[in-house]
């Protein structure tokens, strides 16, 4: 159970039809759990103040205390009788980020955008007590040990074509992006795509297409996530990339995700009020240290299920649903699209 406290300022759009949320807002975040978690977060965005650019800037301190962990590569195993024999912290473990994140981007050409951005986050893992798949992997060095904590700082750049009618809830357009950075003793390329297609009134179906590799020599903190234009993501496993599986479930320097979705008005009130029923399926993976990234359908984990999204006025989205994969099903709730 969490509590929090949400503070908000925002420039509408007014009745203007733009793409963009709003012109300009600044959140204020703080929360925390019966388990140990807590969040402290600043952001600030301003998608539309000035002509022809955006910019972000975001501070937060997050303690995530019950992250999945279950070890490193495609293969790794999950066991319900493992909680159950060596405590409930065996496939857990605790993760500490403290960060400052800021991106820019500038339109060359039509939808065309360039960013430019840089990080600087202090990340620290914790082992739970009693028996734990992270704390025998720092054990036996397969987590490099001189990297917990560590402290990476991030310069990245990218190319983003983005034609949406809607940000928040599209119906229709293309957001791909091409992005490249230079982490503290590794490198990440990551290139996505979303189509989504309205061929009639109450219907959008939505795609996307995802993959990332890494160089060097990448900390377990940024092996875990997946870069985007927007905001770095738990990959692969968790809401925002196979949802019927928990945070973290697969670990790797390469990931492979995409997913395709049916979004059915059930109820539509232009710029009040849409009830969509949603069916997804997703899929993915990740590559070992060495191994290519590549477009392939072996050793796909994949994911279905079912979601009821409510979207009201312009900006505010709910999804709840249920996903089912191979480690059984999970219970979802969002505030945004997974994609």
């Amino acid at each position: 159970m969490w509590v929090g406290l949400h503070y908000g300022r925002y420039s509408p759009v007014g009745l203007a039809e733009r793409p963009e949320p709003n012109f300009a807002s600044i959140n204020l975040d703080a929360g925390a759990s019966t388990q140990g978690s807590f969040a402290f977060v600043a952001d600030a965005q301003a998608p539309a103040w000035w002509a022809g650019w955006r910019a972000g800037l975001t501070f937060g301190a997050v303690r995530v205390n019950r992250l999945g962990y279950y070890g490193l590569g495609n293969d790794t195993q999950y066991s319900r009788d493992s909680v159950t024999a060596a405590g409930s912290y065996f496939y857990k473990v605790s993760r500490t980020t403290l960060f400052a994140r800021a991106s820019v981007q500038r339109r060359i050409i039509g939808p065309v955008r360039i960013l430019a951005g840089a990080t600087i986050d202090h990340s620290d893992f914790r082992a739970l007590p009693g028996r734990s798949v992270f704390g025998s992997d720092l054990a036996a060095g397969v987590i490099d040990p001189g990297t917990i904590p560590f402290t990476d700082k991030v310069l990245r750049a990218g190319v983003v074509l983005d034609t949406r009618d809607n940000e928040i809830d599209p119906h229709r357009g293309v957001a791909a992006e091409a992005l490249f950075a230079s982490g503290t003793g590794y490198t990440r390329t990551t290139t996505s795509a979303r189509v989504y297609v309205h061929p009639f009134r109450p219907l959008v179906l939505a795609g996307r297409l995802a993959a990332e590799g890494t160089g060097g020599n990448p900390p377990l903190a940024a092996l875990e996530l997946m870069e985007s234009s927007a905001r770095p993501f738990v990959a692969v496993g968790g809401y925002y990339s196979l949802r019927a599986y928990y945070n973290g479930r697969f670990t790797g320097p390469g990931k492979l995700i995409g997913g395709v979705e049916a979004r059915y008005a059930l109820l539509s009130v232009p710029s009040l009020l849409e009830v969509k029923l949603v069916a997804f399926y997703d899929a993915g993976r990740v590559f070992d240290r060495g191994e290519a990234v590549r477009l392939t359908t072996t050793g796909l984990h994949r994911s279905g299920g079912a979601e009821l999204a409510v979207r009201l006025l312009r900006n505010s989205l709910l999804c709840m649903g249920y996903g089912h994969g191979s480690d059984g099903g999970r219970f979802l709730f969002g505030t945004s699209w997974s994609y």
